[in-house]
This record gives structure tokens, C-alpha cells and sequence, in this order.
């Protein structure tokens, strides 16, 4: 019998508000366009999916995969409890595990990539990202269920290579294994450019969004040597990149990458110096020297969000994004980011997706010698 690579996908969601509901439309659908090139890859077998989305399943099923719905409250999801029952339910061997919208801009010439190296390998993790996963690709130790994996899927390539010896190799970057649908500046992004599947581009465009201060970046990027301010847990791959490809001035601060993954949210450990700034200067006085330093700004707003110690809900997270200040109750967030959209030059606000596949996308898309 020919060995074939199976793949896991887990997407759950409970949206409280339009704004998150926005998400997952446009999460859903890159599910389903990913579930299409799944199809089509030759080392790919069995597919199952694991979701509280009754609306997921027909579709789901209708492109290939073994759906499973269940009714577990997002909040109470343990990833790597699933995962392990999945495996053990299943006898799975070797595994391509990812979240609905992780990797929405893969190819199937990736994928295939992905399975080939899998397939040739044993004792052996492959990953998109190593604190941040949103794909991982290993080989199934025989002591899977000897550890307690971890609960959300960030630090799972970790855990696997230093809790259960796997040999640990990242994989290439590239526009199809970075970007990401983690927050609407990712919608943003992915809706103005040329990239998403059918599916995905039919569910952007039916959602009313404000392109404009996004679009007034874009203007900055194509310019020769305009500075370009890079706030957040920017990571060296998309500097490179941006340096490679666009003519910028870049002005880098880069602070508590892993924070998340490793522990640092729930400890209270994170600090920024930037945060540290806005106590002396204030937030409006920040935004202003912010101007005088760049053209343009990219803030991964959740490291300064964290450094306060604010915990707003998704709702108000996700309306700071997109600059709908008005609507954000919570009261830090509302004047940081009514100050943000107040700016004088274009900034634009997400997570950590923003800094990383985001940005790559736009190089992307700016890339002059793109055909």
C-alpha cells in the first residue's frame, strides 16, 4: 500500500459581533478554497475536519473531506487534546495539520512539496513559522500521547521538536506559506490585491470595506526611498524581503516577538519600550513624532494592547483595525486608535499577521518585476 500524507484542519469560531462575523465569512471560504487544492494534491489522502460550523459541512464534504462537527465552545477548544484524539482515532502516520484560514494563498505545487518532504522523512516537524504556526507538517512519534500538546496551535512545532525529539526544519518563505487571515487588516490586505481564490475573493467583496488609508500605504510603498515605520514582532524574513524588492528607508522596532508562545500574555511579562514612550509622551504626541519620523506606519497594536494590560474582546480589537474608533468601548484602545486614524500619514493597525504575511502580500503585489 502507498504511504500518503494526511491532512487536519480544525475551524471553530463564535462570532459576537458584525465585525468578527465579517471574519469568518471570509475565513470559511478560504477553507473551501483550500480544501479544493487539497484535492488536487496526488501525495494528499484523507482529509478530515474538525468544526463547530454546521454551515461547513455540506461544502466541506463535497470537496473531499471527512467532516466532523461537534459542539465545543471555541473558548474551551484544546488543540492539542484534539489533535491527539484525531491521531489516535484515525492511526495517522504523518500529518499536515492547520487552522481554517491558515495559509489561504497556498499553491498545490506547495502542498505537494509539503508531502513529498514528509513522505521522505521520519522523526521530522516541518513548519511555517516556529512561535507563530500556522502550519506544521510532521511524522507522528510513537509517544504522541506521552505529553500533553500544547492548547492553541502556536507552539506546536516547538513542543514537538523539544518535548518529543523531532527534528525541526522551517519551511521556505514564500507569499503562499506566510500570509495569514488572523485579523480584518489581513482582510484588508487580501481584498485589495489580486491574490484569494474565487471563493474568497466573492466573500471580500460582499463585505462594505474602507480601503482608503490602506490604499494611501500602498501609494507610500511605490515610492523610492520613502521611510516606512515597522512596529511590533516584525521578524528579519519580511525586512529582507521588503529590502529586496521595494526601494524604502526602513524604520525597524521590533519587541516581544513570542509572546504568545511563549507564555509571556499570561504571565503580565510584556513590556514595551514604545509603550514606555507613550507614558512620557502620551498617545497623540507619539502619533505626531510617529509622523515626523515616516510616511507610512505598519503597529502591531496587540504588543502595545498587552504592555498596558488591556484585554478588550475580539470586538473591539478587530473595529481598531479597520480605524472604527467610534464604535470601540474600550477606552485605551478607542483613543489609540482614533489617534492612529487622526494621524497625518497613513498607519495601519493589526496583529501580528500584519507585520509578517500581510506585509509580505503587499511586497508582493508591489513587486515590479512581478508578472
Amino acid at each position: 500500500m502507498i504511504e500518503s500524507v494526511s491532512a487536519v484542519v480544525f475551524e471553530g469560531s463564535n462570532p459576537q459581533s458584525p465585525v468578527e462575523e465579517k471574519m469568518v465569512l471570509v475565513r470559511q471560504a478560504a477553507l473551501l478554497d483550500n480544501l479544493e487544492k487539497m484535492s488536487l494534491v496526488s501525495g494528499l489522502g484523507k482529509i478530515y475536519l474538525h468544526t463547530n460550523r454546521p454551515e461547513l459541512a455540506e461544502p466541506a464534504a463535497f470537496l473531499g473531506a471527512e467532516v466532523t462537527l461537534n459542539s465545543t465552545d471555541p473558548a474551551q477548544f484544546h488543540f492539542g487534546r484534539q489533535l491527539q484524539a484525531v491521531i489516535r482515532e484515525h492511526g495517522l502516520k504523518r500529518v499536515i495539520c492547520l487552522n481554517g484560514a491558515g495559509c489561504p494563498l497556498i499553491t498545490v505545487e506547495e502542498l505537494d512539496m509539503i508531502c513529498r518532504k514528509l513522505l521522505e522523512r521520519d522523526n521530522f516537524v516541518y513548519t511555517n513559522n516556529t512561535q507563530s504556526v500556522d502550519l506544521a507538517a510532521f511524522t507522528v512519534p510513537l509517544n504522541i500521547d506521552s505529553i500533553e500538546l500544547p492548547a492553541m496551535d502556536n507552539s506546536l512545532a516547538l513542543t514537538l521538536r523539544d518535548e518529543l525529539g523531532l527534528d525541526m526544519e522551517l519551511m521556505p518563505h514564500t507569499l503562499g506559506l506566510l500570509f495569514d487571515i488572523d485579523t480584518p487588516s489581513d482582510l484588508l490586505v487580501l481584498g485589495s490585491g489580486p491574490f484569494p481564490g474565487p471563493r474568497t475573493r466573492k466573500a471580500l467583496d460582499s463585505l462594505d470595506l474602507d480601503y482608503g488609508t490602506l490604499e494611501k500605504a500602498k501609494a507610500v510603498l511605490s515610492e523610492e526611498y520613502e521611510d516606512v515605520a515597522l512596529i511590533g514582532r516584525v521578524g528579519a524574513p519580511v525586512i529582507g524581503r521588503l529590502n529586496a524588492i521595494l526601494k524604502l528607508r526602513l524604520r525597524v522596532f521590533s519587541e516581544e516577538r513570542g509572546m504568545k508562545s511563549l507564555g509571556r500574555i499570561e504571565a503580565n511579562e510584556v513590556i514595551s519600550l514604545l509603550g514606555l514612550l507613550i507614558d512620557h509622551a502620551g498617545i497623540d504626541r507619539f502619533f505626531d513624532y510617529l509622523a515626523q519620523v515616516a510616511r507610512c506606519a505598519f503597529i502591531d497594536s496587540r504588543v502595545l494592547i498587552h504592555h498596558y494590560g488591556q484585554n478588550p474582546p475580539d470586538r473591539d480589537r478587530f473595529l481598531s483595525d479597520l480605524g472604527q474608533w467610534e464604535e470601540i468601548e474600550n477606552p485605551w484602545l478607542k483613543k489609540f486608535t482614533r489617534a492612529a486614524v487622526e494621524c497625518r500619514i497613513p498607519v495601519i493597525l493589526g496583529g501580528h499577521s500584519l507585520v509578517a504575511g500581510s506585509l509580505w502580500a503587499l511586497c508582493s503585489e508591489l513587486d515590479p518585476g512581478r508578472q
